[in-house]
């Protein structure tokens, strides 16, 4: 269960990395294909917008990555906790305010890191 644990928490952080590099990089090129909603001419005056939100998404990537380098398990426990926990919480809020989508492609995976760290 903790090398679950450890690939769950990997792959939420790399979804977050994934986020940074589409929403800092290729917000007016990669995403008016990935945000269908949003109408393509909104996406440039939205890049500085969009790269401040990714730059946070980056931020939870970086604290993932971080716990997963912490050799004592209690404090390992207590930050991957902390970022997984924001990663669901930010989830819950995108799905409410932008789109549902947001719960399956962030939420649900923190949830399952989170109850795989748990029952490691």
């Amino acid at each position: 269960m903790h090398l679950l644990a450890q690939v769950l928490i990997g792959l939420v952080a790399a979804i977050h990395f994934y986020i940074l590099w589409l929403e800092m990089f290729a917000w007016t090129t990669r995403g008016p294909r990935t945000f269908r909603s949003l109408r393509p001419e909104l996406f440039e005056p939205t890049k500085v917008l969009a790269a401040n939100q990714g730059l946070y998404n980056g931020f939870l990537a970086a604290g993932l990555v971080w716990s997963l380098l912490i050799a004592d398990p209690a404090w390992h426990r207590y930050v991957a906790t902390f970022f997984l926990g924001c990663v669901a919480v930010a989830g819950l809020y995108g799905a409410a305010t932008a789109g549902r989508r947001i719960l399956l492609v962030q939420t649900l995976p923190a949830l399952l890191a989170l109850a795989a760290l748990w029952l490691a």
